[in-house]
């Protein structure tokens, strides 16, 4: 390991590729991703890798690009028509922007939790049979239960809910809700969860919840979180990307990132300096 790890002066950052890092097994491999909203790029040239089984923070000021570069990884940036990726995004060897990739069987494949909680209009256990049901994930009623239960229990949920599964989704409180949206997103048998700032809107205690849930779903997944929250991102990932004007400065196992950045961005934003 270098000894020498005085942060680069601002202006001589070199975009840092995915082989920067130890090596891992990418669940996802991104390579030379550039998004334009028509004429204007919101992401330059970002290569990154995101291995399985681990949390990936993507930290960075409000309109550094984090959410449109996350959005990239399941297609969500194809609902904005003036949107257009370039570049590669491998999933087991294929190219997800590809046209012969259907959005919609990739976007079960790479499941996503918003910043606000948004439970379907529906009962608590149709919002989690939804999706298996028009997956064809289940077989028999008795399939759709055992799916419903198994995707309750993995988000810390059952407990609370079991004996009111007819309840309306959108009776829970703020920081059930956002559990139930991470049970049905896991209903579907994902590889990946992505999550876009998932705590933002939740008090403290709802907060520890959701990150000890987090903590305890990368067990099974690849999970990629932006948040706001440096604190957020030290507790819960192993590995950090900062990101600045829509450029990916610095990347690294999460311990490095806040103790021994490499560049001199990273290091005044983590320090409070911008941002």
């Amino acid at each position: 390991m270098d000894t020498d790890h005085t942060p680069q002066a601002a202006g001589t950052v070199t975009p840092p590729t995915a082989d920067a890092l130890p090596a891992a097994a990418p669940r996802i491999d991104c390579r030379d991703i550039n998004v334009f909203y028509g004429p204007t790029q919101a992401i330059h040239n970002v290569s990154l890798s995101f291995p399985d089984r681990a949390v990936t923070a993507l930290i960075g000021p409000s309109g550094c690009g984090k959410s449109t570069f996350l959005r990239c990884l399941n297609r969500m940036n194809d609902t904005i028509e003036s949107c257009r990726v370039d570049g590669q995004i491998l999933m087991d060897g294929q190219n997800i922007n590809d046209h012969s990739i259907d959005a919609v069987l990739l976007r079960s494949r790479v499941g996503m939790v918003f910043q606000k909680p948004n439970p379907f209009p529906k009962s608590i256990f149709d919002n989690i049979a939804y999706g298996p049901r028009i997956h064809g994930l289940a077989s028999s009623r008795e399939d759709l239960d055992a799916i419903v239960e198994k995707s309750l229990r993995r988000a810390g949920l059952w407990e609370e809910v079991k004996d009111r599964l007819q309840a309306p989704g959108t009776s829970l409180s703020g920081g059930q809700q956002q559990r139930l949206c991470i049970a049905r997103a896991i209903a579907v048998r994902p590889e990946v969860i992505l999550m876009d700032e998932p705590c933002s809107a939740l008090d403290p205690v709802a907060t520890a919840r959701i990150e000890e849930l987090i903590d305890e779903l990368r067990k099974r997944y690849c999970i990629v979180i932006v948040t706001h929250s440096m604190q957020q991102a030290a507790r819960v990932s192993q590995r950090t990307a900062f990101f600045h004007l829509g450029n990916l400065i610095e990347m690294g196992e999460t311990e490095q990132i806040f103790t021994n950045p490499r560049e001199k961005r990273t290091e005044d934003y983590i320090t409070g300096r911008f941002g």
